[in-house]
This record gives C-alpha cells, sequence and structure tokens, in this order.
C-alpha cells in the first residue's frame, strides 16, 4: 500500500510535481526566524528521548491536547516519558485537517525514515525506535540541522543575551551559521512598570550604563545592538499587538519613563505614546546598521490567567488579537521614509483580515534602493497551513511580486521542524502548477517558473540578507 508521506504528497498536478522534484527539492534552507535554543546548538545538544525532542516546548501540540482532553500531567507536568508520548499518539488522529496531522507525518519521514501512522497501536514501536536513533551521533542538534542541509540559522535575543553560546558557536563552527536577532520588545513593555524598571535595571548592567531617562535607556540599546552587530546580527524582531505612530514630544516620553520606572502605571494614551516612540527609535538603530527590521503583529498573548501563574508565558494560550494596523504602520513607515530612515523590512499579520492590508503596505515604500525592499512575510503561526500558506501567496502575487519573496521559516524552537519547509514547498509548486495546468500561467516560461521556485525557496533570501 502506498504511503501516507510519498514522494508526491501535497502535489497536486502534474506541473507541480516537476516543479517541486526539478527545482524545490533540493535547495537548502535559510531559517531566518526561529526560536532555538542557541546554548543547544553550542552544546550539540542530546535528547534522551522522542517527547523530548518532539513534544517539549511546543504548544501547537499542547493546544490540540488540552482541546482533547489530556490532562496537564501529561502535558506539561511530571508524567514519566512514554506516557506522555502515548497521550499525544491518542491525539494524533483527532488531528485530522489540522495541520499538525502533516507536520507530525512529515517529520516521522524526514528526521527518522519512520512511515507508519502514528497512533496508539504504532506509538510504543515508534516510540523506541526513534528514541534509539536519538542516542547516536546522527541524532544530536547539529547533525539535525545539517541533516536537512540547513545553511543559515537566525535565533531570537534579547538585548541584554551576553550571546555566549553564539560565540562558542563561532569558535567551534560546524558548517552552519548561527546568528543572533535582536528582539527588544520589553524596552518598550511601560504597561508593567513593575517588570519594566526590573528589565532597565537589568539592561543598564548590560551595557555598563547608569540608566536614568529615556534617553539613557537608547544610549544602553544602542551599545547593546553594535554588540550584537559585532556577533553577525543582521535581523532584528518585534513581537507587537500592532503598529505605534501617536505624536509625542521628547518631555511626554521621559516623564513616562520616570513614571513607569517609579512602579506608577502610564495611562492606554502614555502607554501608547512610549511604544511609538521606542518603535521608532529601534528602526531608526536598524537602518544605521544596515539591518532586515521584522514586524510580527496581531497575537494577543498569555489569555489565561489562571495558567499564566502556573506555567507562565509562551505555553499555549495566545490568540488572534483584532486591532487596527493600517494607519499607524503607514504613518510609522512614511516618517521613517521621509527621513531616509526606513531599514530593509518584513511584515507579519496574524490577523488574516490585515493579509491584503500589509501586503499593499509594504508597497507603498518600495524606493528602487534594492529588490524588495519591504517585504510581505511568510503565513505565521495560527495562519501557517495550507489554507493560510495559499492566501498568503494569492495576496503576494496579486498585489505586489511573489517571485521576489524571500520564502519559509519555521519560526519554531524544535530541531526537527525544518520539514516545514518542504510543506511550504509543496504548496508554493502546486500554487504555480495549478496555474500552469489551468492556462492561467504559460507553460512556455517553465525555465523562468523553476527559477522562481529556486528562488522563492532560497535564493532570494540569501541576497536580501547578505548571509
Amino acid at each position: 500500500m502506498k504511503s501516507f508521506i510519498n514522494k508526491d504528497f501535497m502535489l497536486t498536478c502534474k506541473t507541480a510535481r516537476e516543479l517541486f522534484h526539478g527545482s524545490a527539492e533540493g535547495m537548502p534552507i535559510i531559517d531566518y526566524h526561529c526560536h532555538l535554543s542557541p546554548k543547544m546548538i553550542a552544546e550539540n545538544y542530546q535528547f534522551k528521548d522522542l517527547t523530548e525532542v518532539w513534544l517539549g516546548g511546543d504548544h501547537y501540540k499542547w493546544r490540540c491536547e488540552r482541546a482533547n482532553g489530556v490532562s496537564e500531567d501529561y502535558i506539561t507536568g511530571n508524567k514519566p516519558s512514554f506516557e506522555k508520548f502515548m497521550k499525544w499518539a491518542e491525539t494524533v488522529p483527532y488531528t485530522m485537517r489540522n495541520p499538525l496531522y502533516h507536520w507530525t507525518h512529515l517529520e516521522l519521514a524526514r528526521v527518522f525514515g519512520v512511515y507508519d501512522l502514528l497512533n496508539p497501536g504504532t506509538a510504543r514501536k515508534i516510540y523506541d525506535e526513534c528514541t534509539a536513533m536519538l542516542q547516536t551521533e546522527g541524532f544530536r542538534a547539529q547533525a539535525l540541522m545539517k541533516k536537512f542541509d540547513v545553511r543559515t540559522v537566525c535565533t531570537t535575543d534579547d538585548p541584554i543575551d551576553s550571546l555566549e553560546y553564539h560565540k562558542q558557536i563561532m569558535e567551534h563552527p560546524f558548517g552552519v551559521k548561527v546568528i543572533p536577532a535582536w528582539r527588544p520588545d520589553k524596552a518598550m513593555a511601560v504597561d508593567n512598570p513593575e517588570e519594566f524598571s526590573k528589565y532597565v535595571e537589568k539592561l543598564g548592567a548590560a551595557a555598563g550604563i547608569d540608566i536614568r531617562s529615556y534617553r539613557d535607556m537608547l544610549d544602553a540599546l544602542r551599545k547593546r545592538h553594535e554588540f550584537f552587530a559585532s556577533m553577525g546580527c543582521k535581523l532584528s524582531d518585534h513581537g507587537i499587538e500592532t503598529f505605534y505612530a501617536s505624536d509625542y514630544t521628547d518631555t511626554e516620553i521621559e516623564n513616562i519613563f520616570a513614571k513607569a520606572m517609579k512602579g506608577e502605571m502610564p495611562t492606554a494614551e502614555e502607554t501608547d505614546k512610549f511604544r511609538s516612540a521606542a518603535l521608532y527609535d529601534f528602526a531608526v538603530m536598524d537602518a544605521e546598521s544596515g539591518w532586515v527590521q521584522q514586524f510580527h503583529i496581531g497575537a494577543i498573548r498569555n489569555n489565561n490567567s489562571r495558567m499564566m501563574k502556573v506555567l507562565g508565558p509562551d505555553t499555549g494560550y495566545d490568540s488572534i488579537h483584532d486591532l487596527h494596523c493600517a494607519a499607524a504602520g503607514n504613518k510609522l513607515f512614511d516618517r521613517l521614509d521621509g527621513e531616509g530612515k526606513l531599514a530593509k523590512t518584513i511584515l507579519y499579520n496574524l490577523d488574516p483580515r490585515d493579509t491584503e492590508v500589509l501586503t499593499t503596505m509594504c508597497y507603498n515604500f518600495q524606493d528602487g534602493s534594492c529588490i524588495g525592499k519591504m517585504q510581505y512575510g511568510a503565513a505565521w503561526w495560527f495562519l501557517d497551513q495550507e489554507d493560510g500558506i495559499r492566501k498568503q501567496l494569492n495576496a503576494l502575487s496579486e498585489v505586489g511580486l511573489l517571485s521576489r519573496f524571500v520564502g519559509m521559516l519555521t519560526d519554531s524552537r524544535s530541531f526537527i521542524s525544518y520539514p516545514r519547509h518542504e510543506y511550504f514547498r509543496r504548496i508554493l509548486c502546486s500554487v504555480i502548477g495549478e496555474d500552469v495546468e489551468s492556462g492561467r500561467l504559460p507553460e512556455s516560461e517553465m525555465p523562468f517558473l523553476h527559477q522562481m521556485v529556486k528562488d522563492i525557496c532560497y535564493n532570494n533570501a540569501d541576497r536580501y540578507f547578505g548571509f
């Protein structure tokens, strides 16, 4: 019987198969946004079992398990490893039509060479076989990255991070470039004065600056920004609810900073002004350094306060926000563009209604200085599934240049999530192949379309980021 994961999985027509097997399949990977642990990479971590490498930190799976009635003891609790895995195996059949069903079986096939469907009847065999493989050198952290021909990975790092593990990787290269990416979100979080003041103190210590004002904080951030650049950093990333572009004065920002540092809660208007100032100043730093700035907008995070107290952030209790973004986003980028301080920029949305909003926003500020200066980024988080990817590709095609798109990323904490690139590539080839076979694109242009697929899979990102 033909296995579920086969060579033509998700390829919907003959031309799609030709494009994938002829061009996409063999392209390397640039994973320019992920949440891998630099420590685990530097130490070439060896995973103790399949549960650790596959379920640890994966809030996509955790959400589905909770919906399937699995007790938290078997998700983030202290139950034995195989018992946790069995609960996932029991859940997998119920994930049909969720992308996790595809990702699960792609990862088993591509990482471990296992083509059995995961369910309670196969769980023990799969767990034992894969756990045994994980005890070998070929399945340690660095080997897993090399297995998928990953050329460059960009982690996500706070300005106060020492980057000691990036330094260790630089001193002991293993064939994959691992670059830090700057994530300064905590430096604009005045809406939580207690945590903000603690963070500012840590930032000052990291930069060697006594921070007494907003200007001092910017000086500290610039110093850390320069340090990140010296460690090879070329990207920033901002995880924000929406764009911020309120009018403000320097005096107002200094007063709001002082208020938050004293533990007083700024008003909603003050918070918006402070975020507007910080986001602008962050963008200026990036432009001056020649970095690429990324904006992930539209998540409302840590919504379950009861579980936030138990588990902390990033544990599967986030969802799509519904804030407007068009006016502030255009205002922010217009100011930067008018001042000659607009860096290369990638925009990502979580609310699907913002897909065309952000795509058209990008094309307001193309200035001919480079190809695709502002990019509409890959389908993100809850949109990273077949329908969301197709909509992202179609929106970009209809109001922009799909051929100049910088392609996919994992946005993952997992060392075995690289098959998501393959998943994207199969969908990409199907979208283009279907257009050829329906007469929407000329079959005579197949050489160009093959090159277009290669560019989207790898070449565009390689040129855009200058890795």
